[in-house]
């Protein structure tokens, strides 16, 4: 199986990380998640609907959707939160790359472990830059949510081709498949890790900083 992988770029300011972060991910998680499953007998099932909710960032002028499961937001959170933690631990001027990665699992006879197989992976790379003053800082905050807007549009396009998904399980195998700890969605089984990394390159923060010196050359 070929794992198909997906590559996005930010630059935020500092104070923005947490909010891009989750932006993204859980877009990507909208639409990689179902309604719990209900089965009557092997092979037949019915499917739970699955709630949204919209959500304003503060410091981004923008607003997103996300499941309305307070127990995936938790998750969500907490993994953004240990990133950015690791971002302003770092000393490596603020560049790191953050991943979505969904999997499934293939069964292993005994005594070996079951094997975890990717089918797809979302890598998010992030510059945080530094700002001078608020007029600078309102600026980024309007630049970066049109940033938003057009990888949310992007992750959306990805996800409407018609690539592989793992087929629905029976109900014997959909812990192969999907997460089913959550008691209120059904994401497709998935890691979130993240990496801090000064070789990303600069090409996203030099893009940002020209918006904004463009903008106030208006």
């Amino acid at each position: 199986m070929n794992c198909r992988s997906e590559v996005l770029e930010v630059s935020v300011e500092g104070r923005q990380v947490d909010e891009a972060m989750l932006a993204l991910l859980h877009t990507i998680l909208l639409h990689r998640s179902t309604g719990k499953f209900h089965y009557k007998k092997e092979g037949t099932y019915s499917i739970g609907t699955v709630g949204t909710q919209d959500v304003d960032c503060d410091f981004i002028d923008f607003t997103f959707v996300r499941v309305s499961s307070d127990e995936l937001d938790r998750v969500i959170r907490k993994a953004v939160a240990e990133f950015k933690d690791a971002l302003g631990n770092s000393g490596s001027d603020g560049m790191g790359q953050i991943s979505l990665e969904f999997y499934q699992k293939k069964k292993s006879r005994w005594p070996f472990s079951d094997e975890c197989i990717p089918w797809e992976v979302w890598s998010i790379k992030v510059n945080v830059v530094n700002l001078a003053n608020e007029q600078e800082r309102q600026i980024c905050r309007e630049k970066v949510g049109e940033k938003l807007g057009e990888k949310v549009i992007n992750i959306v396009e990805v996800i409407n081709r018609h690539e592989y998904l793992p087929k629905m399980p029976t109900q014997s195998e959909v812990d192969n498949v999907f997460d089913t700890s959550l008691k209120d969605v059904q994401p497709y089984l998935y890691k979130i890790t993240y990496q801090i990394t000064d070789s990303l390159g600069t090409s996203v923060s030099t893009t940002m900083r020209r918006l904004i010196k463009d903008t106030l050359a208006l």
